[in-house]
Protein backbone atom coordinates (compact mmCIF):
# COMPACT_ATOMS: atom_id res chain seq x y z
CA UNK A 1 0.00 0.00 0.00
CA UNK A 2 1.20 3.31 -1.07
CA UNK A 3 1.23 5.86 1.72
CA UNK A 4 1.00 9.85 1.60
CA UNK A 5 1.31 10.87 5.16
CA UNK A 6 1.81 15.02 5.55
CA UNK A 7 1.19 17.41 8.29
CA UNK A 8 -1.01 20.92 7.67
CA UNK A 9 1.67 23.14 9.61
CA UNK A 10 2.87 20.44 11.36
CA UNK A 11 6.39 18.60 11.48
CA UNK A 12 5.53 14.96 10.89
CA UNK A 13 8.26 12.61 12.27
CA UNK A 14 9.52 9.30 11.47
CA UNK A 15 8.28 7.59 14.51
CA UNK A 16 4.94 9.09 13.97
CA UNK A 17 4.87 7.97 10.27
CA UNK A 18 6.72 4.17 11.42
CA UNK A 19 3.15 4.35 13.65
CA UNK A 20 0.66 5.08 11.03
CA UNK A 21 2.07 2.67 8.68
CA UNK A 22 2.23 0.16 11.10
CA UNK A 23 -1.22 0.64 12.45
CA UNK A 24 -2.96 1.33 9.28
CA UNK A 25 -1.39 -1.87 7.79
CA UNK A 26 -2.66 -3.96 10.74
CA UNK A 27 -6.19 -2.89 10.14
CA UNK A 28 -6.43 -2.92 6.44
CA UNK A 29 -5.38 -6.63 6.52
CA UNK A 30 -7.56 -7.39 8.77
CA UNK A 31 -10.78 -6.10 7.17
CA UNK A 32 -10.12 -4.47 3.66
CA UNK A 33 -8.60 -6.92 1.38
CA UNK A 34 -6.78 -5.09 -0.98
CA UNK A 35 -6.23 -1.45 0.20
CA UNK A 36 -4.32 0.53 -3.07
CA UNK A 37 -3.17 3.80 -1.09
CA UNK A 38 -3.85 5.62 1.83
CA UNK A 39 -3.40 9.59 2.67
CA UNK A 40 -3.51 10.80 5.98
CA UNK A 41 -3.15 14.67 7.27
CA UNK A 42 -2.54 15.99 9.87
CA UNK A 43 -3.75 19.55 11.63
CA UNK A 44 -4.45 21.72 14.43
CA UNK A 45 -7.56 23.09 15.12
CA UNK A 46 -7.01 25.31 18.76
CA UNK A 47 -5.82 23.52 21.25
CA UNK A 48 -6.24 19.84 19.70
CA UNK A 49 -4.95 17.77 16.85
CA UNK A 50 -6.91 16.76 13.59
CA UNK A 51 -6.17 13.22 11.82
CA UNK A 52 -7.98 12.95 8.76
CA UNK A 53 -7.99 8.93 7.25
CA UNK A 54 -8.43 8.29 3.54
CA UNK A 55 -7.98 4.89 2.36
CA UNK A 56 -8.61 3.77 -1.57
CA UNK A 57 -9.17 0.39 -2.33
CA UNK A 58 -8.45 -1.70 -5.20
CA UNK A 59 -11.90 -1.83 -6.05
CA UNK A 60 -12.36 1.64 -6.25
CA UNK A 61 -14.26 2.53 -3.35
CA UNK A 62 -13.11 4.84 -0.87
CA UNK A 63 -12.83 4.76 3.25
CA UNK A 64 -12.79 8.34 5.25
CA UNK A 65 -12.45 8.75 8.87
CA UNK A 66 -11.38 11.38 10.85
CA UNK A 67 -10.05 11.42 14.64
CA UNK A 68 -9.18 14.46 17.60
CA UNK A 69 -7.46 14.74 20.69
CA UNK A 70 -5.43 16.51 22.67
CA UNK A 71 -2.44 14.89 21.55
CA UNK A 72 -1.34 13.69 17.64
CA UNK A 73 -0.71 10.19 18.88
CA UNK A 74 -4.49 9.80 20.41
CA UNK A 75 -5.60 11.74 17.38
CA UNK A 76 -4.75 9.17 14.26
CA UNK A 77 -5.42 6.54 17.05
CA UNK A 78 -9.20 7.73 17.51
CA UNK A 79 -9.00 8.21 13.84
CA UNK A 80 -7.68 4.33 12.96
CA UNK A 81 -10.38 3.32 15.53
CA UNK A 82 -13.18 4.70 13.43
CA UNK A 83 -11.89 3.26 10.13
CA UNK A 84 -11.68 -0.34 11.96
CA UNK A 85 -15.19 0.15 13.28
CA UNK A 86 -16.28 1.20 9.45
CA UNK A 87 -14.03 -2.05 7.63
CA UNK A 88 -15.80 -4.43 10.52
CA UNK A 89 -19.02 -3.51 9.72
CA UNK A 90 -18.81 -3.74 6.07
CA UNK A 91 -16.32 -6.73 6.16
CA UNK A 92 -18.87 -8.99 4.59
CA UNK A 93 -19.92 -6.81 1.66
CA UNK A 94 -16.50 -5.76 1.01
CA UNK A 95 -15.38 -9.23 0.65
CA UNK A 96 -18.48 -10.41 -1.62
CA UNK A 97 -17.96 -7.23 -3.70
CA UNK A 98 -14.81 -8.36 -4.68
CA UNK A 99 -16.14 -11.85 -5.72
CA UNK A 100 -18.54 -10.32 -7.80
CA UNK A 101 -16.43 -7.70 -9.22
CA UNK A 102 -13.37 -8.45 -11.36
CA UNK A 103 -12.85 -5.28 -12.58
CA UNK A 104 -12.21 -2.27 -10.60
CA UNK A 105 -14.92 0.40 -10.31
CA UNK A 106 -15.41 2.27 -13.24
CA UNK A 107 -15.14 5.82 -12.99
CA UNK A 108 -16.40 9.02 -14.66
CA UNK A 109 -15.36 12.98 -14.72
CA UNK A 110 -17.69 15.53 -14.27
CA UNK A 111 -17.27 18.66 -13.92
CA UNK A 112 -18.49 20.20 -10.27
CA UNK A 113 -19.11 24.00 -9.84
CA UNK A 114 -19.19 26.07 -6.32
CA UNK A 115 -21.45 28.85 -7.03
CA UNK A 116 -21.58 32.08 -5.27
CA UNK A 117 -24.03 32.19 -2.38
CA UNK A 118 -26.70 35.12 -2.96
CA UNK A 119 -28.10 37.64 -0.43
CA UNK A 120 -31.50 38.18 -0.31
CA UNK A 121 -31.03 41.88 -0.42
CA UNK A 122 -28.28 41.16 -3.90
CA UNK A 123 -30.76 40.36 -7.19
CA UNK A 124 -28.00 38.44 -8.49
CA UNK A 125 -25.98 38.60 -11.94
CA UNK A 126 -28.16 40.23 -14.67
CA UNK A 127 -28.69 36.83 -16.75
CA UNK A 128 -30.46 35.22 -14.07
CA UNK A 129 -27.35 32.72 -14.18
CA UNK A 130 -25.47 31.96 -10.32
CA UNK A 131 -22.02 33.00 -10.62
CA UNK A 132 -18.83 30.43 -10.41
CA UNK A 133 -16.81 30.34 -7.90
CA UNK A 134 -14.98 27.58 -8.49
CA UNK A 135 -14.74 24.47 -10.72
CA UNK A 136 -12.99 21.18 -10.23
CA UNK A 137 -13.94 17.16 -11.67
CA UNK A 138 -15.31 15.08 -9.82
CA UNK A 139 -15.73 10.91 -10.14
CA UNK A 140 -19.14 9.52 -10.74
CA UNK A 141 -18.43 5.82 -10.05
CA UNK A 142 -20.61 3.00 -11.46
CA UNK A 143 -21.79 1.40 -8.67
CA UNK A 144 -24.74 -0.74 -8.25
CA UNK A 145 -27.33 0.78 -5.34
CA UNK A 146 -26.17 -1.24 -2.27
CA UNK A 147 -22.64 -0.48 -2.87
CA UNK A 148 -23.17 2.68 -3.46
CA UNK A 149 -24.95 3.23 -0.43
CA UNK A 150 -21.84 1.65 1.07
CA UNK A 151 -19.82 4.13 -0.13
CA UNK A 152 -21.90 6.59 1.12
CA UNK A 153 -21.07 5.07 4.58
CA UNK A 154 -17.56 4.85 4.13
CA UNK A 155 -17.18 8.01 3.32
CA UNK A 156 -19.43 9.90 5.22
CA UNK A 157 -21.40 11.76 2.99
CA UNK A 158 -24.78 13.10 3.19
CA UNK A 159 -24.99 12.47 -1.15
CA UNK A 160 -23.62 10.36 -3.61
CA UNK A 161 -24.14 10.33 -7.19
CA UNK A 162 -23.40 7.44 -9.29
CA UNK A 163 -24.29 5.52 -12.58
CA UNK A 164 -26.31 2.83 -11.72
CA UNK A 165 -24.67 -0.36 -13.27
CA UNK A 166 -27.75 -1.64 -13.94
CA UNK A 167 -29.11 0.47 -16.46
CA UNK A 168 -26.32 2.82 -16.54
CA UNK A 169 -28.56 6.41 -15.78
CA UNK A 170 -27.17 8.91 -13.10
CA UNK A 171 -28.55 7.91 -9.58
CA UNK A 172 -28.43 9.46 -6.50
CA UNK A 173 -28.63 8.47 -2.95
CA UNK A 174 -28.79 10.54 -0.13
CA UNK A 175 -29.15 10.63 4.01
CA UNK A 176 -32.41 11.97 4.79
CA UNK A 177 -33.32 13.68 7.94
CA UNK A 178 -35.11 10.76 9.34
CA UNK A 179 -31.71 8.76 9.04
CA UNK A 180 -33.15 6.17 6.12
CA UNK A 181 -31.43 6.72 2.68
CA UNK A 182 -33.33 7.88 -0.18
CA UNK A 183 -32.43 6.98 -3.75
CA UNK A 184 -33.32 8.93 -6.48
CA UNK A 185 -33.54 6.76 -10.00
CA UNK A 186 -34.59 8.92 -13.03
CA UNK A 187 -37.01 6.96 -15.01
CA UNK A 188 -36.38 7.21 -18.81
CA UNK A 189 -38.14 9.79 -20.86
CA UNK A 190 -40.74 8.24 -23.27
Amino acid sequence: MRYQISGKQIEIGEALSTHVKSELDEAMGKYAGRPTDANIVFSRNGYEFVCEITVHLSTGLTAQARGHASEIYPAFDSACEKMTKQLRRYKRRLKDHHKYRAEPVEVHLAGSYILAASNEEDEGPEDGNPTIIAETETRIPSLTVGEAVMQMELSHAHVLVFRNEKHRRINVVYRRDDGNIGWIDPRDPE
